[in-house]
């Protein structure tokens, strides 16, 4: 553990992703230590092919000690209490970077973003979205403008298939955590395909 930040880690929907988004939390805990998980309720009920909802959120649990917050009135004391220094949400859905750019607070992440942002402090968006380059585009370029977000550097995950799809390299949520609590976006924040 490298220093104590506490941190908190949201997860949305893009079930896909869940198991790169563990591995990073994993890691942001190993280097932060206080790691608070957070679940949009969508997250917290939804089984998927990918595996159960309340697996996930006991592997959540175990990762950092902590009980999973899974609602709006949960997450809310964040702002008032400051109770985190970073707020990482990966995955971020393209749902939540709409409800983010445009002011929508109606899960326990956005609400988390707003509480956690009223105290001026970092939110670190990890992108997974397949409408990145379509519907999603403008809401990025419009959270790309806003202070105090940083986004974990991004690529078309798969340019043939899915020529609109975005997703942020996981390997690097931890660095982009570090630079966003020094007020600095981690750089190119758009990635070339992977070889």
């Amino acid at each position: 553990m490298e220093q104590q930040v506490r941190v908190g880690f949201a997860f949305c929907g893009s079930f896909c992703t869940f198991s790169p988004a563990l591995k990073a939390l994993e890691r942001v805990h190993a280097r932060y230590g206080d790691v608070t998980p957070i679940v949009s309720e969508s997250s917290a009920s939804t089984d998927t092919r990918f595996g159960a909802a309340r697996g996930f959120m006991t592997e959540m649990e175990r990762i950092c000690g902590k009980p999973v917050i899974d609602s709006i009135a949960k997450v809310e004391p964040i702002g008032p209490k400051g109770l985190l220094d970073v707020l990482v949400i990966c995955p971020c859905t393209g749902n939540t970077l709409a409800k983010l750019a445009n002011g929508i607070t109606d899960t326990a992440v956005t609400m988390a973003a707003k509480a956690h942002l009223r105290n001026g402090r970092p939110v670190v968006l990890c992108p997974a979205t397949n409408d990145g380059l379509a519907a999603s585009a403008k809401n990025i370029g419009l959270l790309l403008d806003k202070k105090n977000l940083y986004f974990v550097p991004f690529r078309q995950d798969d340019p043939v298939k899915k020529p609109t799809s975005l997703v942020a390299d996981f390997s690097k949520v931890e660095d982009a955590v570090d630079a966003a609590l020094a007020g600095k976006q981690l750089q190119p924040v758009l990635l070339g395909p992977t070889v």
